[in-house]
């Protein structure tokens, strides 16, 4: 099959022909049909990633048909439509047995700890636990973006933040992750704002339901404490850096919640954190990774019934040929919204 392979890290990105995989007894092999480049592919590229093990293949947000099934799957069969979380659980741990498969303590990623989705098929294991069915009306291109970046944003809007109507959210960056939050929290009521160092996506954050855009070069903490007259209810660091974090936190009213979820990786890893407001405003600080594949229903339902549109946030389609130059692009963060390879021929 065709596949992108780098085999140093931060190194060439190239296209090339590589091993089918097989399946697992408890795993299948999905014929890839859409797959999202998303910066935590970067992250794997640049060496992040401590469970990235060379040579690879990146890749984590993915839709696709099933191809292949292990012996022992019992709840999928070869041609279904399916999805996956990028973090699987095991099943068969502490965490998977209380429903938490998103922080469990063997976790399989395809794209991290295992090849990943950047090829024509990808193999995936503990299928019966973590694969998601599609419904027909949801292309494969917008399920593929459903994967990390949004799926990841709801799990962080509704289920640990736990956003009320009428509340202030700060959503600090625009990037995949944060539109997809902007258009959860408006979903669920709450008054939006945008933080972005570019203007072009704080006009397009406005046109998902962000109420206000805060340019980033500006006094970020000022503005959303006089915009929301006391400070955000909930905020969300969705970039990942020492900055984003301070100021997620910094702006938040008594008793806010702020929630973590860009990866603070390389030299953003141990960013100071203002704990005399955490104390003096008994704030909560909470991280969020991932979502399980059981709360993929109530995400789907809100897609169906049209209160959220994620195929707004793909900007552009393009070849599995491209995704190299596109992968080795993320970090300068042009666009205003995702990018999905759904053409695996060229």
């Amino acid at each position: 099959m065709k596949a992108v392979l780098f085999e140093s890290f931060g190194g060439a990105l190239s296209c090339v022909d590589v091993r089918d995989p097989t399946p697992t007894s408890g795993g299948v092999v999905i014929k890839v049909e859409a797959s999202g480049i998303c910066r935590s592919d970067w992250h794997g590229w640049m060496g992040h990633d401590a469970d990235v093990r060379l040579p690879h293949v990146p890749g984590h947000e993915l839709a696709g048909v099933v191809a292949a099934v292990g012996a022992d799957v019992a709840r999928f069969k070869v041609g279904e439509r399916v999805t996956v979380p990028f973090v699987s659980g095991c099943g068969r741990c502490e965490q998977c047995a209380s429903g938490q498969q998103q922080i469990c303590a063997v976790q399989f990623q395809p794209g991290f700890t295992a090849w990943g989705s950047f090829a024509e098929f990808v193999a995936i294991d503990y299928a019966d636990i973590n694969l998601v069915k599609l419904p027909e009306s949801i292309d494969f291109v917008t399920a593929a973006s459903l994967g990390c970046r949004f799926a990841t944003s709801f799990r962080a809007i509704v289920d640990q933040a736990r956003v009320r109507p009428g509340e202030w959210v700060a959503i600090h960056g625009c990037g995949g992750v944060g539109l997809s939050a902007i258009m959860i929290a408006n979903a669920m009521g709450a008054r939006v704002i945008a933080v972005d160092i570019d203007q072009t996506k704080l006009d397009f954050a406005k046109r998902l339901g962000a109420e206000v855009g805060v340019l980033a070069n500006a006094d970020v903490k000022a503005a959303i404490l006089e915009h929301t007259r006391g400070g955000a209810h909930v905020s969300m660091d969705a970039l990942g850096s020492r900055v984003t974090c301070y100021n997620s936190i910094a702006c938040l009213r008594p008793q806010g919640r702020h929630v973590q979820v860009g990866l603070m990786l390389g030299a953003h890893a141990d960013p100071p954190v203002p704990m005399g407001l955490v104390i003096a405003k008994e704030l909560q600080v909470m991280g969020s990774h991932g979502m399980q594949a059981h709360r993929y229903g109530a995400m789907l339902d809100l897609i169906l019934m049209g209160r959220v549109q994620p195929q707004l946030l793909v900007e552009k389609t393009i070849p599995l040929t491209a995704a190299p130059a596109a992968l080795a692009a993320m970090d300068t963060f042009r666009g205003t919204g995702i990018t999905v390879i759904n053409d695996f021929t060229n």
